[in-house]
């Protein structure tokens, strides 16, 4: 009678376990993203909040490194055997990750409605090989920051629409004594120089690569690295710029240090909060300039991606924590840091009130963008041009010599 008894209440404790509130199976995904431009970490973690709120049965922990340590980061964990659900992966990465397992092709997890929801160009940042790698998340590319008070103490009329006239702005903004360097870019020795360097390289009308063989060390790739020194050497280039990363740029530009800067779209609103910035509401924007009877204006692709890894052991709910962050409704609530990736958010007033000028400047730079090499082996190609960019801005090698070198050592 007692065993029966004890049988009977432990049954009750088994069914009622069964209906206590928090007595589901708990999934636990482990997401890396990067603590730098777009979406603040901020951000991320309440959109995180927003989507546990709605999924109580997952659990995400988020994990957030520099943009310089995102690659890495992403390769070691795999080969360790365990790691990460879902990751942020630049545009340049998907042909690498691909080839080598890193990313889940979830082509047939893309739907007819997403396809064609969003803009046709936020789709290369996620695929290969006609394939889909992952949801685009940040479209991105680099406009032209400009001070509208220095430019009007200047008696500039309007902000340029070729390189050159950047140039003898700047040195009009120089001669009459406005700001000694007025120009800031982001040269350090990493991919951000990459980013200068592509947008110029689209100016010029160059090629990186032609038939699968480096073609940088010559046209438009090579006007492109002599632009860059002859700005730096004229000093109308901060020189702190070969140091500088997008966070340095902003901090420049927004101490009111900078006439001109080539930035990401999050600089735009941040660059206008009066609460850190002492240039609020004599924020610029328009398109990176072209170059005259080449290029009406330039552009690199800056986006980026989120996908789940081939490590995941719970694939479907990282595609589902993927979807509410990629979703319209998402990226419209934090359309003042990345602007959508949803065609339709643009006619949407809650989206373009108070960044009409950006929205201007993305309508053509977003059809500009111009992408860096696909391949497999880009980190070792980009690792060798950053190396020629140092090399040729601090004087130690021209130009032509240290594309030639780059070519030499891309492993192309």
């Amino acid at each position: 009678m007692l065993k029966s008894l004890n049988k009977t209440l432990l049954g009750a404790a088994l069914i009622g376990a069964s209906f206590a509130p928090h007595a589901f199976a708990e999934t636990t995904l482990n997401a890396l993203f990067m603590a730098q431009a777009a979406y603040s970490e901020a951000d991320v973690r309440a959109m995180t909040d927003a989507f546990a709120k709605a999924n109580p049965d997952i659990k995400v922990n988020l994990e957030f490194v520099p943009y310089e340590g995102l690659h890495d980061k992403t390769v070691l964990a795999q080969g360790s055997g365990g790691g990460y659900d879902v990751v942020l992966f630049d545009v340049i990465w998907p042909a690498e990750y691909a080839t080598n397992k890193v990313l889940v092709d979830v082509s047939s997890r893309v739907t007819d409605e997403m396809k064609k929801g969003v803009l046709p160009g936020a789709w290369t940042t996620v695929q290969y090989d006609d394939k889909y790698y992952g949801m685009p998340w940040i479209l991105d590319t680099k406009y032209l920051f400009y001070n509208k008070e220095i430019l009007e103490k200047a008696g500039i009329k309007a902000p340029p629409k070729t390189w050159d006239e950047l140039t003898e702005q700047a040195k009009t903004i120089k001669d009459k004594g406005l700001l000694a360097t007025p120009i800031a870019w982001s040269w350090s020795q990493a991919e951000a120089a990459i980013c200068d360097y592509t947008t110029l390289v689209s100016a010029y009308g160059g090629d990186f690569l032609k038939d699968g063989k480096p073609a940088f060390q010559t046209g438009g790739g090579l006007d492109a690295l002599k632009y860059m020194v002859s700005s730096y050497s004229s000093g109308l280039t901060n020189p702190n710029s070969k140091e500088f990363l997008e966070e340095d740029v902003r901090k420049v530009f927004e101490n009111g240090d900078a006439a001109f800067a080539l930035n990401w779209t999050y600089m735009y609103n941040m660059a206008n909060n009066p609460k850190d910035s002492k240039v609020a509401g004599k924020v610029g924007v328009v398109p990176a300039p072209g170059v005259a009877g080449k290029s009406e204006a330039s552009a690199v692709n800056g986006s980026m991606g989120l996908g789940i890894t081939s490590a995941s052991q719970h694939p479907d709910e990282a595609w589902k924590y993927i979807t509410f962050m990629t979703s319209q409704a998402t990226q419209n609530a934090y359309a003042k840091l990345s602007l959508p990736i949803w065609a339709s958010s643009y006619e949407d007033p809650a989206v373009t009130k108070g960044q009409e000028e950006l929205i201007s400047a993305a309508k053509i730079g977003l059809a500009a963008m111009y992408p860096r090499p696909t391949t497999p082996k880009y980190q070792e190609l980009s690792t060798a041009l950053q190396q020629a960019i140092q090399e040729s801005l601090l004087g130690q090698s021209s130009p032509e010599d240290a594309l030639k070198s780059a070519a030499d050592n891309s492993g192309l």
